[in-house]
């Protein structure tokens, strides 16, 4: 049995933050974790979250397995979807779902001079989430000093890659992935194989709290391919997968307040010569 369905949901309405691109330093409201630039939930994220859980129970193929950015928006934001699995198991953590912090979807950050915010550390998160897995092994890791745009989708496609790989030899049928805007755009280009011409081009969406849905063209063949429009295959273009059919963009139908909080590319965002890049401005946030 291989992978068949990829949930993709982003984190909810989060708290806002702002980085001084002269000098690095992060600031914002005080975050659970002690870090600047790893705002928690507000109180709307935090309603967001418990209606996306309950979403999430009612999806067919059921999940199998959830990937997580660790950072602590997003851990949060599946912590109502983990409880109630955990209720299910009778109050116990059940070893089989755990929430496997993944560095491979966590935030992008534009490259630049200084190090940008890590998450923190697997035990402290433990401590927070009992569901965490703390000794899982993350695919891949971004650069403490951010990434361009190349790098970015180099590094969404090699964590699809593994993760794909990991729940095909697991036998896992579904699966989520909750990260931020500007990695499940690139989720969405990288698993259909379509890449668009501009990065600014309003293809896959990403509200908060939005589920997209992601079916295995053949689950039989776990080839990449994918199929042009006029009917032809061929192999991915470098850094995709391909293969992948998008039925769901970023529903957000069972949210009581719908679709919010939209993001698009603006261009690449490294950080010399470009000024703030404010998250408390709408063109970028995450």
């Amino acid at each position: 049995m291989v992978l068949e369905r990829i949930y993709v949901v982003r984190h909810g309405f989060r708290a806002t933050w702002s980085v001084d691109h002269r000098t690095g330093v992060y600031t914002g409201l005080p975050s659970p974790t002690g870090i600047a630039g790893d705002p928690a939930l507000t109180s709307y994220g935090v309603d967001q979250a418990h209606q996306l859980g309950r979403h999430l129970a009612t999806l067919e193929p059921k999940v199998d397995r959830v990937y997580s950015s660790p950072f602590y928006r997003c851990l949060q934001t599946m912590q109502p979807f983990m409880q109630q699995q955990q209720q299910q198991c009778g109050g116990s953590v059940d070893k089989k779902m755990l929430m496997l912090p993944e560095h491979g979807i966590r935030e992008w950050f534009g490259a630049a001079p200084f190090d940008h915010p890590e998450p923190a550390e697997p035990g402290t998160l433990k401590a927070m989430f009992p569901s965490l897995d703390e000794r899982y092994l993350s695919a891949v890791r971004p650069s403490r000093r951010g990434e361009t745009l190349d790098q970015l989708q180099e590094r969404v496609a090699a964590a699809l890659k593994a993760i794909i790989m990991q729940c095909d030899a697991d036998g896992a049928r579904a699966v989520v992935l909750c990260s931020h805007a500007a990695v499940i755009i690139l989720m969405g280009r990288i698993l259909t194989g379509r890449i668009p011409p501009s990065v600014d081009a309003d293809d896959f969406h990403a509200f908060t709290c939005g589920l997209s849905v992601y079916s295995r063209a053949d689950p039989g063949n776990a080839t990449v391919i994918h199929d042009n429009r006029d009917g032809r295959q061929e192999v991915a273009a470098p850094n995709t997968i391909g293969g992948w059919d998008c039925l769901v963009n970023s529903d957000c139908s069972f949210l009581t307040g719908g679709a919010e909080r939209g993001w698009r590319f603006s261009g690449d965002e490294s950080f010399p010569d470009t000024g703030t890049l404010s998250q408390s401005e709408p063109k970028h946030r995450l």
